[in-house]
């Protein structure tokens, strides 16, 4: 069974935003945006998804990947 990967902090450090900052520009809590980074999310909004992406200037294949283990 595989499962997805969140490489959300790699896009983070790439852009050099922190948390805070970016939780702020998309309209999200620090911590359901920290539950995200981490990896704890069962499930993530489009909007949500998009949001990131605009900011980031990055794919949502970027942020989500998927691994066959």
């Amino acid at each position: 069974m595989g499962r997805i990967i969140v490489n959300l902090d790699v896009e983070m450090a790439k852009k050099k935003v922190g948390l805070g900052e970016l939780a702020e520009r998309i309209g999200l809590t620090q911590a359901n945006l920290s539950i995200l980074k981490t990896g704890k999310a069962k499930a993530i909004r489009f909007t949500t998804l998009e949001a990131i992406c605009k900011e980031l200037g990055c794919q949502p294949g970027d942020i989500l990947e998927y691994r066959d283990e």
